[in-house]
């Protein structure tokens, strides 16, 4: 599903709202408490209680004494009694809060409706009272609804002509996992054609609209193409700058607005809102495609529209710039131009910034202890939030030192290998190792280890404190 070679051209030439306030109901955030029962209470005494303070303090503290002594709170732990724990309890876990995953609601929702369907062909109608009836009766879904993503992605369904496209993909989607599981996100990879006449960059809006109707407990779908790859496992999407808009892509107004440049625009990576508006935009963009009888004639309007377009068959990507420029009242208001930063970068102005990148961050972990402790791999987000302040001067996007949010690979086909003829082979997959290691890098380091050369696969062991 990574976009046709052509499109490697675009980073070189540089409300009707959607009903999402139905949702705001249901954005109060998870407050589940606990406390002991006054049995226990009673039965460990005040020595008890102080001894538990003191050990869990110097457990968790965040710079612990040299000499910790690891066996006194273990000691202490085994007769701890979690929260929410019955007598005769074995299971050390606490009581857990969150969406409850076996319970579905007796109570009949759109998906009992026997005209409700997944496919382009047959549209979805009053799709936020829907979703905000299935929310209501699965509650435990409701906290944090307001923020949850699916990220969707996928490829062909057929083996990888290019000998290595498999394993590139393999390491591509390993990438989008663990961002996913780092930032608690789920993720959606699809290797079906769900629609037999839409293929190429056409074949991602039928994946993304099955995704709203199997996912109504999620708010955004993010689509990210099979050749972009995350590069800072710490930035996470600005939401609350997005509240007011269902459509987040990496563009700019002028070249779309004044130029009328195709590339004022990348689709491969978007952000859209799982609501009503998001359905009929995604109608009316899908209209201009090959399953359609219209698809020849809109190859025509949008090359007369884009002057710069450089082939005749109608894409996503100018179809896209078309609606945001040709019917601007209609769409333009609720879909956001991000060019703050690389919401989605060109790789071959990225990837040879990745050296003085890491060592600018290995200067700031030098200089503070706190951005060196080994922790889990759970708790990464506290220490990116550490190292934020620090990040205020980098800047973003082209000629900053802060690592770039997606890193894409246009026009290199890492699948069918039909890269575009400005590159080379050995260009666009050595390049892709560089991002796919210094991305893997930033996981790694959580597990002990990291790739000291960006080119080759292979690990070592990092010493404590590294890199003190």
């Amino acid at each position: 599903m990574a976009r046709s070679s052509h499109h490697a051209t675009i980073h070189q030439k540089r409300r009707q709202t959607c009903n999402h306030s139905t949702m705001a109901k249901f954005s109060s955030r998870n407050k589940s408490s606990s406390c002991f029962s006054d049995a226990c209470l009673f039965l460990g005494g005040a020595l008890s209680a102080l001894l538990l303070v003191w050990g869990f303090g110097s457990f968790i503290a965040p710079f612990p004494s040299s000499n910790p002594n690891f066996e006194s709170v273990a000691t202490k732990l085994k007769s701890f009694k979690f929260p929410g724990s019955v007598a005769g309890d074995t299971n050390c876990a606490p009581a857990t809060h969150g969406p409850d995953l076996q319970d579905d609601s007796p109570e009949k929702t759109f998906y009992d409706d026997p005209d409700m369907g997944y496919t382009m062909e047959k549209p979805m109608k009053d799709w936020d009272e829907k979703r905000k009836e299935w929310l209501s009766r699965h509650p435990s879904f409701i906290p944090g609804a307001q923020e949850r993503i699916l990220i969707v992605t996928g490829s062909q369904p057929s083996p990888c002509r290019n000998p290595i496209g498999d394993h590139l993909l393999l390491r591509l989607f390993k990438n989008k996992v663990d961002y996913s599981r780092i930032h608690g996100y789920d993720i959606f990879y699809n290797a079906a054609l769900l629609h037999p006449r839409m293929k190429s960059y056409w074949a991602k809006y039928p994946v993304v609209k099955a995704a709203m109707m199997a996912h109504p407990e999620a708010e955004w779908i993010w689509w990210v193409d099979s050749d972009a790859l995350f590069t800072d496992m710490d930035f996470k999407l600005p939401l609350n700058r997005y509240k007011d808009h269902n459509l987040i892509v990496h563009g700019w107004p002028r070249l779309i607005h004044e130029k009328k440049s195709w590339t004022g625009l990348n689709a491969g990576v978007f952000l859209i809102r799982n609501c009503q508006w998001s359905l009929d935009f995604m109608e009316a963009w899908t209209s201009m495609g090959p399953q359609t009888p219209e698809y020849k004639k809109w190859g025509k309007i949008l090359r007369a529209t884009f002057k710069d377009k450089e082939f005749p068959e109608s894409d996503d990507q100018t179809g896209l710039a078309y609606l945001i420029a040709e019917e601007k009242e209609k769409w333009a208001d609720k879909i956001y131009l991000e060019g703050e930063y690389y919401f989605e970068g060109y790789w071959e102005e990225i990837v040879k910034t990745y050296e003085n990148i890491t060592e600018r961050y290995s200067e700031l972990e030098r200089e503070d202890e706190r951005l060196r402790r080994r922790h889990a791999e759970k708790v990464s987000e506290s220490y990116g939030a550490v190292r934020e302040p620090y990040l205020m001067e980098a800047g973003k996007g082209r000629g900053s030192w802060r690592r770039p949010f997606i890193t894409h690979f246009t026009g290199c086909q890492p699948c069918s290998g039909d890269y575009n003829h400005r590159y080379t082979a050995d260009l666009c997959w050595g390049k892709m190792v560089k991002a796919l290691n210094f991305a893997d890098n930033q996981v790694m380091r959580n597990y002990g280890y990291v790739h000291p050369d960006l080119l080759d696969n292979s690990v070592s062991s990092i010493p404590f404190d590294y890199p003190a």
